[in-house]
């Protein structure tokens, strides 16, 4: 492991639960120092007991939490990557049916709290002179479908935001990354998407022999922040073999 890699230093939201914290374990074990930010404070301890990452409590949305994670982070040393991993889905009603609270807080956390958390941090990504924004989207943000509203919204938003902000951040040598993923099971995607309805969420996944997991996503990340800094993996698709697209997924009978 070569002393750059160990003195990499990365901002990783979501960090409480699936790809987050699996992103901050990956980047843990290349060496980097991590600081772990989520809301739930109990579970960003016991991450950081086992990584070592440094454990941030705070709601990305919220300008206050914002404002004292950049502090700390700034007063810790600083990083060169922001890897924006809050959000998630609320709802799978169609928009005739739409509830506006979800709507609401799917455009507050996944593109709000992703422009709030990349605004604070971006004069520190410039100073460093190779910094790197990483947004995990979704292949939500690529194609629409029925009952997919309001995250298709949210994520479409954030998809156009990731690709502004490539243009604008170029002469500024910080790179921008976009993940999208298709189908990943994580303990509390469709649960939480889904109302807590342990059932319905089941079957979300039921059939499908591999679908992605939070570890495939996390590799992927790894993968592009450690890439030579010239290297820009615009956007990276990635899907399980099972799913050719939004629409066609392969479900075993059994």
């Amino acid at each position: 492991m070569t002393e750059e890699k160990n003195t990499k230093a990365a901002v990783v939201t979501g960090a409480s639960t699936g790809i987050g914290e699996a992103t901050v374990r990956a980047l843990r074990a290349e060496g980097w120092k991590v600081f772990a930010v989520a809301r739930r404070e109990d579970r960003l301890a016991a991450l950081a007991e086992e990584t070592g990452a440094a454990a941030v409590p705070a709601d990305i949305a919220d300008d206050a939490d914002v404002e004292r994670l950049l502090a700390e982070v700034t007063q810790a040393g600083g990083i060169d990557t922001l890897i924006n991993i809050a959000g998630g889905a609320r709802g799978a009603d169609r928009i005739a049916d739409a509830k506006t609270d979800d709507w609401e807080w799917m455009f507050d956390v996944n593109v709000l709290g992703t422009m709030k958390l990349t605004r604070a941090f971006l004069p520190m990504l410039r100073a460093c002179g190779e910094g790197t924004v990483l947004n995990l989207t979704s292949t939500a943000g690529l194609a629409a479908y029925e009952g997919g509203g309001g995250y298709n919204a949210a994520k479409f938003a954030q998809h156009a935001m990731t690709g502004a902000l490539r243009l604008e951040e170029v002469e500024h040598n910080v790179r921008v990354i976009e993940v999208a993923p298709g189908l990943v099971h994580t303990e509390e995607f469709a649960l939480n998407r889904l109302g807590g309805d342990q059932e319905a969420a089941g079957k979300v996944y039921q059939g499908v022999e591999k679908p992605l997991t939070a570890a495939d996503v996390a590799d992927v990340i790894r993968y592009a922040v450690t890439a030579p800094h010239h290297v820009n993996l615009d956007q990276i698709v990635i899907r399980p073999v099972a799913q050719a697209a939004n629409y066609k997924l392969i479900r075993k009978q059994g």
